[in-house]
């Protein structure tokens, strides 16, 4: 690591402009832009740096820069500099996925025309991409009735041409069938002429061209032609309907918003115009190497709109503000050769759909950290961070997670889920009911719950494994000890679980709880958590694992919690045996369920007839104006 001091610069001038920072390896590792390059380069050789800050200073071995005019310059530049030489410490956007396009085979005897996803190809026609491919793949069905050119693949082709027998598509007529001669290579290419210049022109005059070839084809006689645009148009406005939403005209541009969650972030958009969603796309950016305090916006506006083809509107709404509001709006004009604004909503629609927007930069995060979840180098690296942080004696394989759900002391349950070489092993999850006879609290829940879990190990440790194996019997799922075991909480519930652990005089399974409040790790006997840094993978696996026992805790909650309620309401019903409340009880288990039911469905449960049932369905059409404590199930009168 280099000492900053030996290459800090002398003579900076107090100019604007655009400076990068290099490693040993003379890689480009961080690019930024100035007002005043000496106020801006002078900061980096500070003593109370930030923590990527300074290991980014730390890294470099020299810093150059270039002056420009004007800030909007140091802007493009910028944003130039950071396209060619992919900086480190950069904050950058990454596309989710790839895009559809739909392509035309031009140069083919017989040209195709398909969705494809891949790279493009020297021979084809592209148009797009689409940032919708239900809507894509809906139009394609509609241009191939207007249309019909051969989408078949050449196998298909070959087969029909060989056995003179054309496809579905062409019995449809969603296609010319040139395979069987029904139209020559000549008016074949000519449809596809046709398709070419109507995508040409943005399929902006579809609907008139339509309708006029259908009043003409009306007014010579030629009825079943007209009957079949008349379907083609029906096709189309039913296709343009689909795709609106129930959004005012007013609403108008671009929806931008960004979700960050730990290490990662997600930036999504909406392209609104005249209140129909015309397509969404979203972005992802690591920010495990990005300096504190660079903005997120810059970098997420020039993923969407640095390239050429992107239609930038003339208004652009934002969930937050960016750092350099008026330098951005300059280079956005400068793309769009018009004014373009940038806004932050307070209030009203534009704000709702924002929000909107944000839920889907969060859900493609989680489909991004999903797939990163699977990922064998990264759940290794975290399980050897964990080992290492907590001072384990072995690389933790298997982690169980503990966690308690109630309501006011009721209904209190606990799960336990499974974490196998850091991926969740779902078949191994388990749902304990806790006994609250004795009392209630959080700890003695947990020393419940880990008392139940860690008698089951010991009895099955008494039997002999190998002779179980030998014989072809299958081992309980108990059986199996994790490495660690993890308890969602903090000091108090750690101490419940090792007193639990020393009551059956377990010492060989590691123990830590991980407090929600600031993410910190507790361990048995120590009066301090640990701290794991907010760039750790280890950290990460840990919150992962913990929340997915909060999640399946609270599930198994509230499915119990109906279930009560549904006791509660069956028992004020006199007719009602406990054979006949079991089976209702077991048949649709909420009091929602049986609510939706039918007498029907009610008098085809076992036991139940037409009698009880009506007496069942008149009583809950009776309590619909009950109210009813959704912690105990007691019914009260409204």
């Amino acid at each position: 690591m280099a000492d900053p001091a030996s290459y800090r610069p002398s003579e900076i001038p107090e100019e604007p402009g655009v400076y990068r920072f290099y490693n040993k390896s003379e890689k480009v590792i961080y690019v930024g832009k100035a007002k005043n390059l000496k106020n801006r380069l002078s900061s980096y050789f500070q003593s109370n740096l930030a923590h990527k800050t300074n290991r980014m200073v730390h890294e470099a071995v020299r810093v150059d820069w270039t002056v420009v005019n004007t800030e909007l310059e140091a802007l493009a530049l910028e944003f130039s500099w950071i396209k060619q030489y992919h900086p480190t410490y950069n904050v950058q956007f990454k596309d989710d996925k790839s895009y559809p396009y739909l392509a035309i085979s031009m140069q083919d005897e017989f040209p195709r025309i398909f969705v494809t996803r891949k790279e493009k190809r020297p021979g084809l026609k592209y148009f797009g991409p689409y940032t919708n491919a239900w809507a894509l793949r809906n139009t394609f069905d509609i241009l191939l009735k207007v249309f019909p050119v051969r989408s078949c693949s050449a196998g298909n082709f070959a087969r029909a041409q060989k056995s003179k027998r054309q496809c579905l598509l062409g019995d449809i007529g969603k296609c010319a069938a040139p395979c069987v001669g029904w139209v020559t290579p000549e008016e074949h290419k000519e449809i596809v002429h046709k398709l070419d210049a109507f995508m040409e022109a943005g399929m902006q005059d579809l609907l008139p061209a339509l309708q006029s070839e259908m009043q003409s084809a009306s007014e010579r006689e030629e009825f079943e032609r007209a009957a079949r645009i008349r379907d083609q148009i029906e096709s189309f406005e039913k296709a343009q309907r689909s795709t609106q939403g129930n959004l005012s005209d007013e609403l108008d541009g671009d929806f931008i918003a960004i979700h960050e969650e730990g290490l990662h972030a997600a930036g999504s958009i909406f392209m609104l115009r005249r209140g129909s969603i015309k397509g969404s796309r979203s972005w992802i950016v690591n920010q495990e190497h990005t300096l504190e305090g660079d903005d997120q916006w810059a970098s997420l506006l020039f993923s969407i709109y640095g390239t050429e083809t992107t239609e930038i509107p003339e208004s652009i709404y934002l969930n937050s503000q960016p750092a350099d509001v008026e330098s951005l709006e300059q280079w956005l004009t400068s793309l769009a050769h018009s004014k373009v604004t940038i806004k932050v909503p307070q209030r009203g629609d534009k704000v709702e759909l924002l929000e909107t927007v944000k839920r889907n930069a969060h859900y493609a995060l989680v489909q991004f950290m999903s797939k990163r979840a699977s990922d064998a180098a990264v759940s290794g690296k975290a399980l050897l961070e964990i080992e290492e942080e907590l001072g384990l004696e072995k690389t933790p394989l298997r982690i169980e997670c503990f966690d308690i759900s109630n309501i006011s002391g009721t209904s209190v349950v606990a799960s336990m889920v499974v974490f196998e070489d850091g991926v969740a092993k779902k078949s191994e999850y388990r749902r304990f009911i806790i006994d609250t006879k004795d009392g209630f609290d959080d700890t003695r829940a947990m020393h419940q719950v880990i008392t139940r879990r860690l008698k089951r190990l010991l009895n099955d440790r008494v039997v002999d494994s190998a002779e179980i194996i030998q014989a072809g019997g299958k081992l309980s799922k108990f059986a199996y000890p994790p490495q660690l075991i993890v308890v969602d909480g903090g000091a108090p519930q750690v101490s419940a679980a090792q007193r639990a652990m020393n009551e059956l005089g377990i010492a060989d399974i590691a123990l830590c709880g991980l407090a929600k409040r600031l993410e910190e790790v507790w361990v048995p006997e120590q009066t301090d958590p640990i701290i794991l840094p907010r760039t750790s993978e280890g950290l990460y696996l840990l919150q992962r694992i913990r929340d997915e026992a909060h999640r399946f805790a609270i599930s198994f909650h509230r499915s119990r919690r109906s279930k009560v309620m549904l006791e509660s309401i069956l028992d004020e019903i006199e007719q009602l045996g406990p054979s006949r409340r079991n089976a209702l009880l077991e048949r649709f288990g909420s009091v929602a369920a049986l609510k939706k039911a039918t007498l029907e469905d009610i008098a085809m449960t076992p036991g139940i007839g037409d009698k009880i049932a009506g007496i069942v369905y008149e009583f809950l059409a009776s309590t619909s104006s009950t109210k009813i404590d959704m912690a105990t199930g007691v019914i009260e009168d409204a």
